[in-house]
């Protein structure tokens, strides 16, 4: 079973235009995540998906492979659907990872996998990291401030989704028992189940909390967590230009995650 990694990147952004090029210590945010995709040791392919020339040019001038889509992609997981395509992607596994997520740790994809090689049942596969001590505190003190931020996750004994909210699940009435997981937006889909859940219509789940992967479970999709270890390293992600220099504090920090393929 072989799985590829497509990475949708637009530059037409409200809060970052032109987000995938900008400079982070020296690298443009694009080739961080495509050089992070390409250590992924299961992955037999990795593509760019983009409708901007200028992003196209800046990918093919790094060696990555690009396939140009429509503008009219209401959002990252139809690109990918159609970068399938268009790049004539014939892995099994199809990962969607986002072009502006360039501290997501290379392990953390190759879990995603792994679940969905070993397993036959799960047709999405998502990574959540359990929180305990002053990650737990430090999540909870941010979701007082801005409740609108931080996804968790709860799953049955076979780690498949029961459901995502914006709120802290579950409510821990006794210490010792079920723990506060929080979510990644990384998503490994079959091809198959990709194709599906772009067809489907948003659900009254998904567009109450605003979280897409509603969608799935809604539709009785199986969703399965990986449940992953940071390993010490900071997650993190580049919504506006303020988290530029807090990234690249990071990058100082901890180093690089991948050493440079060129």
């Amino acid at each position: 079973m072989t799985a590829a990694i497509v990475i949708p990147a637009r530059y037409a952004s409200t809060r970052f235009p032109g987000k995938p090029l900008c400079l982070l210590s020296g690298i443009s945010m694009l080739e961080r995540v495509w050089r992070i995709a390409s250590s992924v040791k299961q992955a037999s392919r990795v593509v760019i998906a983009t409708d901007d020339e200028r992003i196209r040019e800046h990918a093919l001038a790094f060696g990555a492979e690009v396939a140009l889509t429509s503008p009219d992609c209401a959002n990252g997981t139809e690109r990918v659907h159609e970068a399938v395509g268009r790049a004539h992607i014939r892995e099994d596994i199809i990962l969607n990872l986002q072009g502006d997520a360039p501290l997501t740790p290379p392990w953390v994809l190759e879990a995603m996998i792994d679940e969905m090689i070993i397993d036959p049942a799960p047709e999405i596969v998502t990574p959540a990291v359990r929180l305990r001590g002053p990650a737990l505190e430090e999540f909870l003190a941010h979701k007082k401030e801005r409740p609108a931020t931080g996804t968790t996750v709860t799953f049955n004994l076979r780690r498949n989704a029961l459901y995502f909210s914006k709120a802290v699940i579950p409510h821990i009435r006794t210490e010792g028992h079920g723990g506060i997981y929080r979510h990644i937006g990384l998503y490994g889909y079959r091809k198959a189940a990709l194709s599906r859940y772009v067809s489907l219509a948003p659900t009254p789940l998904e567009q109450t909390e605003q979280l897409e992967q509603l969608r799935a479970l809604e539709n009785g999709m199986t969703v399965r967590i990986a449940v992953v270890d940071y390993r010490g390293r900071t997650h993190s992600s580049i919504d506006a230009p303020g988290d530029v220099p807090v990234a690249e504090a990071i990058i100082a920090r901890e180093g690089e995650l991948v050493p440079a393929l060129r």
